[in-house]
């Protein structure tokens, strides 16, 4: 070969080289920002039942699709944090759940897609502007919580029907959990209870402000929020011990030892949170995408918690119950 053939060829081949080896780069795969509100514990049957579906849909994680998990542990503005560093990282989708948390994401981008997998009010909240058209980029699923309050009161007063006084345990520091607050009073009054504010607003604060409780009211009605779930096994033993019964709105607290719960079943939450991930992810944008309603709701009860009270449950309650634990 002669020589100048050779220079070429050595020429052709460092042109030829780099495309080959771009062309033989994998495509990068999506990505997912999934931010949990409270402890990676007590979000092990949620983050589940959304890996579960992206699976169902198609999406094998580590090949098709990478999802990074990071936790709040409560603390609202770390959400906003993790949120801001999933925007360094350029994800394409952040998953979060809470009011305040979703906020705070927002707050953190707005370019990047967020999907609600659970808000009590997305748009008295301000999460959206409108259930049909959310318009930004945030989408989701609301929980309807305060819709469905007064029939947690009237539930918990058939379990217990000498209730005349109402604690309702609630985070003064997150302005977010005024809806579900209010609309424990009114139901209250409703049904002719009287109420008692229980406030924290620090893990410091759940023992004094549940002590103080004791011989003042007859029962303890909780509101959810991050710093509530992530000390929920706190908050139940409290209440056992001052022998006040709990009515939660989600089964994570019954499994965490409180008494009754009545609200939407939150792993179907974000089992369907998934299958705006795969909408999102094929094209849709989270702005045209309608917030959905649960469809279902579940009754769980803790008959050992409610015999620990001495109390006895009709067996036609316990017949409705989705579960009872024993």
């Amino acid at each position: 070969m002669k020589r100048r053939d050779f220079i070429a060829l050595i020429g052709g081949a460092s042109v030829w080289w780099p495309l080959a080896a771009r062309a033989q780069q994998p495509a990068k795969i999506p990505a997912i920002g999934f931010i949990g509100p409270s402890t990676a514990s007590a979000d092990l049957t949620r983050r589940a039942a959304f890996a579960k579906r992206l699976g169902e849909l198609g999406w094998v994680e580590g090949r098709s699709i990478a999802i990074q998990y990071r936790w709040a542990e409560g603390v609202v503005p770390r959400a906003g944090e993790i949120a801001a560093e999933y925007a360094r990282e350029k994800v394409d989708v952040i998953v979060v759940s809470g009011d305040a948390q979703v906020l705070a994401a927002k707050r953190a981008t707005a370019d990047i897609p967020i999907v609600i997998a659970a808000a009590a009010d997305p748009v008295g909240n301000g999460l959206v502007t409108s259930l049909s058209r959310p318009g930004g980029n945030v989408t989701g699923l609301s929980r309807q919580l305060t819709d469905s309050t007064g029939k947690r009161l009237e539930l918990l007063r058939e379990v217990v029907p000498g209730v005349r006084r109402l604690a309702i345990l609630f985070n003064a520091a997150n302005p977010l959990t005024a809806p579900e607050l209010n609309a424990a009073q009114a139901a209250a009054a409703t049904l002719g209870l009287a109420t008692v504010k229980c406030e924290i607003r620090r893990a410091e604060d759940v023992e004094p402000a549940i002590e103080a409780l004791s011989g003042n009211a007859d029962a303890l009605y909780v509101c959810i929020d991050p710093l509530v779930n992530t000390n929920n096994v706190r908050i139940n033993t409290l209440a056992l011990a001052a022998r006040l019964p709990t009515m939660h709105s989600s089964r994570d607290n019954i499994d965490a030892g409180g008494m009754i719960s009545y609200g939407p079943d939150i792993a179907d939450l974000f089992r369907r949170a998934a299958d705006f991930v795969d909408k999102i992810l094929r094209g849709a944008k989270p702005g045209d995408l309608p917030v959905e309603q649960p469809t279902k709701f579940e009754l769980v009860i803790n008959l050992k918690a409610a015999r620990t009270l001495g109390l006895d449950i009709a067996p036609a309650l316990l017949a409705r119950a989705d579960e009872v634990i024993e």
